[in-house]
């Protein structure tokens, strides 16, 4: 979920097992963001706590619905509600008798459809007790109480057997075609040692794709390129991956080995079938030698190497709330060292600049209603609104 190189004093032995899988984000790079921006990168970032108290946050998601709620995963199985930044004292789920959590396994991913507000049916990413903890995405639907889930509701969708305890992925997202998208690791221990992710007949290193908009159990398989549930492959741990809610543009970062960091991205209405390279590639260098070719692989826009503190990336969201100067940027952040960088495309070319640098372990980001985002700080448990000074 998180980082391999957590020997930084910020983060704690805890946060250095989680952080196995973020592993990475740093300085250089390019990625794509909806409409170029209509203003440079601002000079500064700016962070306001807007809620404290969360144990290990994963994910920040909203329901689309209206109520303006943010939804935080607590990584032991807990879904807890901050409205009006206050946190609510009673979880909206809790699922921790199911959940196997520690290290990269937990409560990992969160999605709304867009039909939410009148199907009441949301969906979570998290590993079971199995074994070692296999992935399960599941269904829940809200209760009476518009704060309160059913438990008993859970419906399960998928089930994938893990043979590591690292990359699990753990991203759910709604795409612009009203889709389901899952992002899978390559199963986890170093270097992808049975190849998951070049391979096509399992669904690990991926980003899955099914159609959950019907009541057909479990699910229905779109028009996807392999004809099963394999959107894209190659990838080694595409911890966070979003939506831009402006243009459909899809940006994924995906976890480094031992090197390479990256960020991809695929234009709305493409990228059925892409090869992200993993374990051919690490971002933009050969990781495996010799017969290494880029032939066919869709390289990453924004890449960085490791050190300075820098090693997994944790992706986040293209901008699209009320500050101008930020409007089309893209921002994510690295796990370990704390800082915060802006993609953008301007004059045809990638263009990366470093915004911030915090004292936090981000876990994740999310984005409102409204558009404006949000970090998670792992380690102290407090949610964090981006904005410029």
């Amino acid at each position: 979920m998180i980082s391999r190189r957590a020997s930084l004093s910020k983060t704690s032995a805890a946060l250095c097992a989680i952080a196995v899988s973020l592993c990475s984000a740093a300085c250089a790079g390019t990625s794509e963001a909806a409409a170029p921006p209509r203003t440079a990168f601002p000079a500064k970032l700016a962070l306001t706590a807007v809620a404290k108290g969360l144990k290990q946050p994963t994910a920040i998601v909203n329901a689309r619905d209206g109520s303006k709620r943010l939804f935080v995963l607590e990584q032991q199985g807990k879904i807890r509600i901050i409205r009006n930044g206050t946190l609510a004292p009673a979880p909206f789920l809790d699922i921790t008798s199911l959940v196997k959590s520690g290290g990269e396994r937990g409560l990992l991913g969160l999605a709304f459809p867009p039909d939410f507000a009148s199907r009441k049916t949301f969906y979570v990413d998290y590993t079971n007790k199995s074994g070692i903890g296999n992935t399960v995405i599941a269904s829940f639907k809200a209760g009476n109480h518009p704060d309160a889930a059913d438990p008993a509701s859970r419906k399960e969708l998928l089930t994938i057997v893990q043979p590591y305890a690292n990359h699990n992925g753990g991203q759910l997202a709604f795409g612009p075609d009203g889709l389901l998208y899952i992002g899978m690791g390559d199963g986890g221990s170093g270097g992808d040692p049975h190849g998951n992710g070049q391979r096509l007949d399992t669904l690990l290193g991926k980003i899955l794709r099914i159609d959950v908009r019907s009541d057909a159990a479990p699910y229905q398989l779109p028009k996807n390129p392999f004809g099963n549930e394999i959107w894209a492959y190659g990838l080694r741990n595409p911890w966070r991956f979003s939506f831009d809610r402006g243009t459909g543009d899809l940006y994924i970062a995906d976890v480094g080995q031992d090197e390479v960091e990256e960020i991809d991205f695929q234009p709305a209405g493409s990228g059925a079938g892409a090869n992200y390279g993993w374990n051919v590639m690490e971002g933009d260098r050969c990781f495996k030698k010799p017969g290494c070719t880029k032939s066919g692989l869709t390289l990453p826009v924004a890449v960085y190497r490791h050190g300075e503190g820098n090693c997994s990336v944790t992706g986040g969201y293209v901008y699209r709330g009320k500050i101008e100067q930020l409007r089309g940027i893209y921002l994510y952040g690295d796990f370990c060292s704390g800082r915060i960088w802006g993609l953008r495309r301007g004059g045809g070319k990638w263009q990366s600049r470093l915004l911030l640098d915090t004292p936090y372990a981000i876990s994740t980001f999310g984005e409102d209603e409204d558009g404006e985002l949000y970090l998670a700080d792992y380690g102290s448990g407090t949610i964090y609104r981006i904005g410029a000074p």
